[in-house]
């Protein structure tokens, strides 16, 4: 069940915020082996999608439903997960972005789905040549 765009923003900022505080609080255990480590990059992708749906039903509330996320903000949310993930450790700076990729080409390809006007194709003209 969808919620509308205020809610949406609380929920994703409240999540945002969690993740950055639970890979701060989690840190020693997240740095143990190379796979945890993999991990916190991975949660550092996870705290970019909150991130950047927050800035996206912000811009909603602030300037209506037509208004759309561009690259200046995914850059913007990126920068942000990136930090929070080299704060981990400096491997999980290196995964984040890869992750933050495949997570963003997804969540294209998700709203393409939903959201995408398909365009009406245009009608076959018969010729009225004879042969």
């Amino acid at each position: 069940m969808a919620v509308n765009s205020a809610t949406s923003f609380v929920l994703s900022s409240i999540l945002t915020l969690l993740i950055f505080s639970g890979m701060q609080m989690y840190k020693p255990q997240l740095i143990l082996s190379p796979m945890t480590i993999i991990f916190g990059g991975y949660l550092g992708s996870l705290m970019f999608m909150f991130f950047v749906t927050a800035v996206g039903n912000l811009e909603t509330i602030l300037f209506g439903k037509a208004f759309q996320l561009k690259l200046p903000e995914v850059v913007l949310s990126m920068g942000i997960s990136l930090i929070a993930a080299g704060m981990v450790h400096r491997i999980c700076f290196t995964t984040c972005p890869i992750f933050c990729v495949i997570t963003i080409y997804y969540m294209n390809k998700l709203s393409q789905k939903k959201y995408a006007v398909v365009a009406p194709q245009p009608a076959a003209v018969k010729s009225r040549r004879h042969k």
